[in-house]
């Protein structure tokens, strides 16, 4: 993984009091390696991780086998999306070369850079800071929260939202009564969020 100065100088990101951020960023040319549950418990406890470090608190998520949407929002005045996506990804990233050498995989090749600048390094994540995207409304949030849950049904992995087990969607289906250890800590929105937030 390149230096994060380098990775993150072009982007900039808003942030206003309330907002959220829809975040989404893929794999190393969309090869599917968030298929097993060790890589998947790992991104949640790094989300785990980040957002306790970095003060953001993980409002809806789910893991595609190539991707990944978290809704974020941020408890701090100084809290950095740019600290908290390295967070997250850069342990996933040793976690998943250190599986690959162990089991002597000939995936390691293929997540390796074999040409410019870059030669020789190992890549579990495309390059770039991903996708943010600002909510500002209840409606945008809750549009967010939908199209999060509905992916693994839209790509035909399973029926209904609920039975994705990787996502966020059975803990807001159940009023936050499901627990799975293995996934991340979700931090609802407070009740009156939606009561104040404009319109």
């Amino acid at each position: 993984m390149t230096d994060r100065s380098q990775k993150f100088k072009t982007i900039k990101h808003y942030h206003e009091p309330g907002d959220l951020h829809e975040l989404t960023f893929s794999c190393y040319r969309r090869i599917k390696l968030l298929t097993n549950q060790a890589i998947r418990e790992k991104l949640a406890r790094a989300i785990d991780a980040a957002g306790q470090k970095s003060r953001i608190a993980l409002a809806a998520f789910v893991f595609m086998p190539e991707h990944v949407h978290l809704l974020t929002w941020l408890q701090d005045d100084q809290s950095s999306i740019e600290d908290y996506l390295w967070e997250v990804k850069r342990p996933v990233s040793l976690f998943q070369k250190a599986q690959l050498i162990a089991h002597q995989s000939r995936l390691l090749q293929r997540l390796t850079v074999s040409s410019g600048a870059d030669k020789g390094l190992f890549r579990m994540w495309q390059e770039g800071p991903g996708y943010d995207r600002n909510l500002q409304t209840c409606e945008a949030v809750q549009a967010s929260m939908d199209y999060i849950h509905d992916n693994p049904r839209k790509r035909k992995l399973i029926r209904n939202p609920g039975d994705w087990r990787w996502s966020s969607a059975k803990f807001y289906a159940t009023d936050g009564l499901h627990h799975d250890a293995d996934l991340p800590k979700i931090t609802p929105l407070p009740g009156d969020y939606w009561d104040t937030r404009k319109t």
